[in-house]
């Protein structure tokens, strides 16, 4: 039986690219940007690799009553999209937490490019094991990151941990369906190896046992589909996106999206969304 640290190498062997700074600076050029004269909207479509996007992330922002006393930890931060969209919008500080130590630098970099540096800090390393003091943040926020954890328990404990009394935690991610088992590669997995979905039933069972009452339990699964298809129809129409997450997950991305869809269609994936409190 694989441990979670074994896990983990594959896991970052599955997300690390190289040349992913050099590689943004050579599709900015292709829409006349630099570093040094983007937008952050000029991301969007390579920053937010999860489903549904930027439109997922402010439903989610909207159910957290953000304001600039606010401490976020963004657990499998990424290269910051969400992070940077919750300071700029809302004026919060947010620390995020990823595996892969090229997502954290490029997400440190944008942070200080668009002039985000005191309200946003990135540290490298595994969501089980988090260096922070018990009850720090006010928020606790993950998008699609317990799919490559095996130890779901261990997760939302020490998500709950770092959570103070009464805190929110939210959660945005991609679940089993009724039909098993799902197609791969998928974004997050080439192999079962590396992919551990939980089903509904079993997260409402993995919050309650970490201490935490369950708000509301939203599926997002139709509108994800729907969501999908509309993006397809658009490439298919104007070409991808110059910046897109083509940069993040390579050649194959059409595959691995189109697995995705089908996963979906096929009742194998499910999108669902978890508001819960710190009791």
């Amino acid at each position: 039986m694989q441990s979670q640290q074994v896990i983990d190498l594959k896991i970052t062997e599955h997300y690390q690219k190289s040349n992913l700074t050099k590689n943004l600076i050579v599709a900015l050029a292709e829409i006349g940007k630099t570093l040094d004269s983007m937008d952050p909207e000029d991301l969007v479509t390579m920053d937010e690799f999860h489903a549904r996007g930027r439109l997922a992330t402010e439903e989610l922002a909207k159910q957290a009553e953000l304001n600039k006393s606010i401490h976020v930890l963004d657990i499998g931060s990424g290269i910051g999209g969400p992070s940077r969209f919750l300071a700029l919008k809302y004026g919060c500080k947010v620390t995020g937490v990823d595996l892969t130590k090229e997502y954290c630098d490029l997400a440190l970099l944008l942070a200080e490019k668009f002039g985000l540096g005191e309200r946003l800090k990135y540290i490298h390393g595994s969501a089980l094991e988090m260096p922070f003091e018990d009850e720090s943040f006010d928020i606790v926020w993950t998008q699609h990151v317990a799919m490559n954890i095996k130890e779901k328990e261990k997760l939302y404990a020490e998500a709950a941990r770092c959570l103070k009394p009464s805190g929110t935690f939210i959660i945005y991610d991609i679940l089993a369906g009724k039909n098993q088992p799902i197609h791969f590669p998928v974004p997050w997995s080439r192999t079962p190896e590396t992919s551990f979905l939980a089903t509904t039933d079993e997260m409402k069972s993995y919050l309650q046992n970490a201490g935490l009452r369950i708000k509301t339990v939203k599926d997002r699964t139709r509108e994800t589909i729907d969501w999908m298809r509309a993006m397809k129809e658009n490439a298919e129409k104007n070409g991808p996106p110059k910046i897109g997450i083509r940069l993040v997950f390579g050649t194959d991305l059409n595959l691995i999206m189109g697995n995705m869809f089908r996963n979906l269609m096929e009742d194998r994936l499910e999108i669902a969304e978890f508001v819960s409190q710190k009791t």
